[in-house]
């Protein structure tokens, strides 16, 4: 038999790669799944960089049949695993009206259906002979009802308190972890986002590879809820002293505002400036 595997869902951009380098450096060999067909060069560079087998096997976790296909090529292969990090996830930003119905169904499949799914099969497919770790992206937004991220926010909710439940129930032979960042800057749409909300945006935004690292060791040692930052975790502990309808109207206006100043810079100009502003800061 195989020795056993860590998986990682969206492995091949953003946080996903960021987690997916840290494990290699840490000598970790892993199986990695995301929607690209093809990412031999990803994972080559991995393998050879840090002397580990990486296993690079496509999905796209909102179709049931593909993760179906999924999980018979783990079968098939003899993969074990002690280990999950659920990064796939997705999220469209705006008002729940303004949205299109096959946009809210992939939140619902991608943020919920796909990763209680992995993480059922692959606590299945868990060695024995080792200490399961899993880790869940949530959000920092899985603290607050969000307008205008009003699904999204919802979704990361329940990513936190089933993972909070998971670590009760899997005490026994290992940990469940959920991890809830702020914004991070993966890609242009992103830092067009996290720059539409100005001062605050920026500041609590941090470098995906850092939150990957800081992750891994707290979720070696157990900790079942990690916020990334000092600004981040204070801004939670403030807003949960506040009332529920208080928050959420406060919120409401934040992201409005954000929403608005994030379709006025989708302008290709204006796009350039907030990318070499966020990378000379």
């Amino acid at each position: 038999m195989k020795k056993p595997y860590l998986l990682i869902s969206g492995a091949t951009g953003g946080l996903g790669s960021a987690f997916a380098v840290e494990c290699a450096q840490r000598g970790y060999d892993l199986v990695l799944t995301d929607v690209p067909k093809e990412a031999a060069q990803f994972t080559s560079s991995l393998a050879s960089a840090f002397s580990v087998d990486v296993q690079y096997l496509s999905c796209d976790l909102t179709s049931p049949q593909e993760r179906i296909t999924l999980y018979k090529n783990l079968d098939e292969a003899g993969f074990s695993f002690w280990g999950l990090i659920n990064v796939a996830g997705i999220d469209y930003e705006g008002a729940f009206l303004s949205r299109r119905k096959d946009e809210i169904l992939q939140i619902l499949r991608l943020n919920i259906e796909a990763t209680v799914d992995l993480t059922h099969t692959i606590l299945a497919k868990r060695a024995s002979n080792k200490r399961f770790m899993l880790i869940n992206v949530c959000s920092l937004a899985a603290f607050f009802p969000m307008p205008y991220k009003a699904l999204y926010a919802a979704s990361k909710r329940f990513l936190l308190d089933f993972t909070l439940s998971i670590a009760e129930e899997i005490s026994s032979f290992g940990s469940a972890t959920a991890l809830c960042p702020a914004g991070l800057p993966t890609n242009p749409d992103v830092m067009r986002a996290i720059f539409a909300q100005g001062f605050w945006g920026k500041m609590t935004s941090m470098d995906p590879n850092q939150v990957a690292r800081l992750t891994i060791n707290a979720a070696l040692k157990g900790k079942k809820v990690v916020i990334p930052g000092f600004l981040n975790l204070w801004l939670q502990k403030l807003g949960s002293l506040l009332p529920r309808t208080m928050a959420v109207r406060m919120l409401g206006k934040r992201w409005k505002q954000s929403c608005e100043n994030t379709v006025f810079l989708r302008y290709p100009l204006m796009a350039d400036m907030v990318e070499s502003s966020y990378k000379t800061t």
